[in-house]
């Protein structure tokens, strides 16, 4: 940025991937096999689903405490992605609170419907689910399917051996020192509600496994019914996850373990792979689920991939190398950039759900953000791609308001940020909010600029360094003790660190916001 192009867009060849490409081959000339194992999903997408509805490919996956709630995207390919809005687009559905995850998507008859996780309001997690006529919606939620004491999660519905359906969920034994045992129950004519006895198919009885099983997903093949699932921890720096594959000729059992488990683990370049549904497409067999980069770990998060499997002579799915495939994400060709320009502000934006969605406007080329006197303030947000990153927004600084800020910062949740803010009369700051208690890390005093931008920096995911600038080509640091700030607590231990725009303040007043960009270095 400090040549003025630091907005400049990365760009590089999109490779459309086509099967009959291979069929068109000159006979004596064989077209390679195309490789499927990639990143569709960069970025924090935890427990990843897809489905083929309508001839195209749909996917979801966990939100946590992020909204839109479900993201939806939409391929022709299972290469190319591009998002479709959201299953809760305004945030969780009344009797929710928190805890987004695990979404399923299924169609059946021309409707579409999500059995997710959510927690109740004061209560336990529990498996709902939503339905909709079209797979991008709008969906209507139907509640609670099943709130075990302990906790239930991971729902997925499957058809039996006879074609009746059947949801297949966790009990969150693991929440309270207890085994995970997976249920089985019969979903009503509607698909909204569990009719009959539960049964249990298995739990967590392998090493490899450690506390817990979770995350069913099933394909048939063979003559089987295999139930793809995950074991041990799942997130975090320490996380120790992995996938494993059972068996059975009926869905109530008896089921086999592979005795390879895990058939999906670590390597040098991903770890902690777990957490998908399997899909054939023309001939060939995938997982999509998720992974941490090596390179990147907690501070991106757990990204969506897309890993192929084979079937071996003895009839268990294999993974190459039993590992991912995909290659590290190319982060210099992933990059944020955003001018505000659009009729609407673009579904890859997100707001913490424990707030109400803030009632933004998109005019003249700005963004105009409602402040919020809580914590960072209002936080609208986009996901990381690497650890190493610039980020930097331009606002208008002459138009804030006395007491109100806006700024850029580096977000684990709402109660943990480190900011760069603008305030009235020349203000600017650098703020460390920690468990909600805000500190102040640095003050100067500018000339105000109806085009500042600020300019937060980060090495590694724990190294932040601020800047600002009011030509967006000679840049000022702004000098905190030591120059950089330790951010190594900011991510959650489900979630990648995002970096938003912040408008905080007193209700009432607004942030105007003319460009936004995060570019990724190496």
């Amino acid at each position: 940025m400090e040549s003025g192009n630091y907005f400049a867009p990365v760009t590089e060849p999109v490779v459309h991937f086509d099967d009959t490409l291979d069929t068109l081959a000159a006979p004596l000339i064989k077209a390679p096999r195309r490789s499927y194992d990639l990143v569709a999903l960069p970025g924090d997408f935890p427990d990843p689903t897809i489905a083929k509805i309508n001839g195209s490919y749909w996917a979801s996956a966990t939100s946590a405490e992020w909204g839109g709630v479900f993201p939806l995207f939409k391929s022709d390919d299972l290469v190319n992605w591009e998002p479709a809005g959201s299953v809760f687009p305004n945030g969780l559905p009344a009797w929710a609170g928190s805890n987004a995850w695990a979404p399923e998507i299924f169609e059946e008859n021309g409707r579409s419907y999500i059995y997710y996780t959510a927690r109740r309001k004061g209560g336990v997690l529990s498996v709902a689910v939503a339905s909709a006529d079209r797979p991008e919606g709008p969906y209507r939620d139907h509640g609670p399917l099943v709130s075990q004491r302990a906790g239930s999660i991971d729902g997925c519905p499957v058809y039996d051996e006879k074609g009746r359906l059947w949801l297949v969920w966790k009990e969150d034994g693991n929440s309270c020192f207890r085994p995970t045992p997976i249920w089985a129950q019969r979903l009503n004519a509607e698909r909204t509600a569990l009719v009959g006895k539960k049964v249990e198919l298995f739990r967590n009885d392998a090493a490899w496994e450690g506390s817990l099983v979770e995350g069913s997903s099933f394909i048939r093949h063979g003559g089987y019914l295999y139930m793809f699932y995950a074991g041990n921890a799942c997130c975090g720096k320490h996380c120790t996850y992995a996938t494993g594959v059972a068996r059975a000729k009926t869905l109530l059992g008896p089921w086999e373990k592979c005795p390879l488990n895990p058939i999906l683990t670590d390597n040098s370049v991903w770890k902690c792979a777990g957490h998908g549904t399997p899909i054939e497409a023309n001939g060939r067999y995938f997982l999509f689920h998720h992974a941490y980069s090596v390179m990147s770990q907690e501070f991106v998060g757990r990204q969506g991939i897309i890993s192929e499997f084979t079937w071996g002579a003895d009839g268990w799915p294999a993974f190459e190398g039993r590992s991912v495939q995909a290659p590290a994400p190319n982060v210099l060709a992933l990059h944020v950039e955003d001018s505000f320009d659009g009729a609407v502000l673009g579904d890859e934006w997100q707001w913490p759900i424990i707030a109400p969605r803030p009632s933004t406007e998109l005019r003249g080329g700005q963004l105009l953000v409602p402040t919020s006197a809580a914590r960072l303030g209002t936080l609208l947000a986009r996901r990381t791609t690497a650890a190493t990153y610039r980020a930097a927004t331009t606002l208008d600084a002459t138009a804030l308001q006395p007491g109100t800020y806006g700024g850029i910062a580096a977000v684990g949740d709402p109660y943990n940020g480190l900011a760069l803010v603008a305030g009235a009369n020349g203000l600017l700051e650098a703020w460390r909010v920690q468990a909600g208690k805000l500190q102040r890390l640095a003050q100067v005093e500018i000339e105000p600029s109806a085009s500042l931008t600020l300019r937060l920096e980060c090495w590694g995911g724990q190294r932040y360094r601020f800047a600002y600038s009011t030509d967006n080509a000679t840049w000022q640091p702004l000098e905190t003790e030591g120059f950089t700030v330790n951010g190594t607590w900011l991510p959650p231990w489900d979630r990648g660190v995002r970096v938003a725009v912040l408008a905080q303040g007193a209700a009432g007043a607004e942030v105007a916001f003319s460009h936004f960009a995060i570019v990724n270095q190496r």
